[in-house]
């Protein structure tokens, strides 16, 4: 029963515009790797896209990964150059879904987006299906 609300979810998310929300993230994520420098931030985008194509049943969890150190001021160039303005649009359009009461767990995908958008080295993203 799980799984069915999970893929009604998901169906209902695709068809308000997280289809469209995933593909720019693809696409921007794409752009990136051609630079040879942005292939970091690109798998970073890569990595909110599959969080946006499939947001219900997913997780985001810290990883122990061997960045160390250097995932603070790789985080904080992410914050500067873009990170900040993903991070308030997924806020703003949580806020707004969460005014009706359907709009709540849609809301909480957004705010789950947004917290990974904020600083997402270090972070991964595990689907469920």
């Amino acid at each position: 029963m799980k799984l069915f609300f999970r893929i009604l979810g998901n169906l209902v998310w695709w068809l308000f515009g997280g289809l469209e929300a995933a593909f720019g993230y693809f696409t921007g994520s794409l752009v990136l790797a051609i630079t040879i420098i942005g292939i970091p931030v690109a798998l970073q985008t890569f990595k909110i896209g599959l969080l946006c194509l499939w947001p219900f049943g997913a997780e985001v969890r810290s990883t122990q990964s061997p960045m160390g150190c250097i995932r603070i001021p790789l985080n904080l160039l992410w914050l500067i150059f873009g990170g900040l303005w993903s991070c308030l649009m997924h806020l703003l359009f949580g806020t707004l879904l969460f005014i009706t009461i359907i709009g709540i767990p849609f809301g909480k995908q957004h705010f789950k987006m947004a917290g990974l958008s904020l600083a997402p080295f270090g972070k991964e993203v595990e689907l469920h299906f």
